[in-house]
């Protein structure tokens, strides 16, 4: 490390993205406390959405929910619960604009994909649109960010105009699944469909909540002509399981 930058340092020390409590001198990135503090999914899951089991005396197997509605993609993995640490460093990267931390979370989405798929089982990536007036309100597709990473990381490209948000839908926090998914019919609109005749997509966005985004997206990119879609989220919110 050169003088500038030890003293750039000194000055204004590094801190941690989902925290903000200061590093040690030469560590960089996110702390090993906040890290320890992210609940990783692991099995036993739902072999359909991905949503953790309590139980872990159990096999995978599809979740109640899945059973009961019909589930346009064909599998949807995620890599922790969207609860504590990772939801406080989502809200932070989404709402507070600390963009330091997408290099991190691309960089865990590439070796989650990896971990249930191989590279070359996609042809193409697609960001979960953001509708263009949420999109000048926020200043960026959060998806986006992440499909970008991830494609660089894998090798596997990504498509941000395959799939648009025609339509805005009002804040979905407090809606039931049911409502989301009413809400959400007739929003997205799949284009190039010539290029994406046959492919298999792998659809990222930063949560799974209800599962009701990514399935609308799903049915209509099957629509449009798409062999298959699977779904990669940063968390899952477990808050329904």
């Amino acid at each position: 490390m050169d003088f500038q930058s030890t003293l750039f340092q000194f000055i204004l020390p590094s801190q941690c993205p989902c925290c903000e409590e200061f590093l040690e001198e030469g560590q960089g990135g996110i702390c090993p406390k906040c890290l320890s503090e992210i609940h990783w999914i692991t099995p036993p899951f739902c072999t359909i959405c991905g949503i953790p089991f309590i139980s872990e005396e159990v096999e995978n197997h599809p979740c109640g929910a899945c059973i009961t509605y019909r589930n346009y993609f064909t599998m949807a993995r995620a890599l922790g619960t969207y609860e504590g640490i990772l939801q406080a460093a989502i809200h932070r990267w989404k709402y507070e604009g600390k963009t330091s931390l997408t290099p991190f979370f691309g960089e865990w989405m590439a070796e989650g994909l990896k971990r249930y798929w191989t590279p070359d089982f996609f042809d193409f990536l697609i960001p979960v649109p953001l509708h263009i007036e949420r999109l000048r309100e926020r200043g960026f597709n959060q998806a986006l960010l992440l499909a970008k990473e991830i494609s660089g990381r894998t090798g596997i490209p990504y498509r941000k105009k395959m799939l648009q948000k025609k339509k805005s839908t009002p804040p979905q926090v407090n809606l039931s699944g049911a409502e989301r998914e009413q809400a959400l019919r007739g929003v997205f609109q799949a284009t190039e469909e010539e290029e994406l005749l046959g492919k298999s997509i792998l659809l990222v966005d930063d949560v799974y909540t209800t599962g009701a985004t990514v399935n609308e997206c799903s049915k209509v990119l099957l629509k449009g002509g798409a062999k298959r879609v699977d779904v990669l989220t940063l968390a899952h919110a477990v808050k329904n399981y």
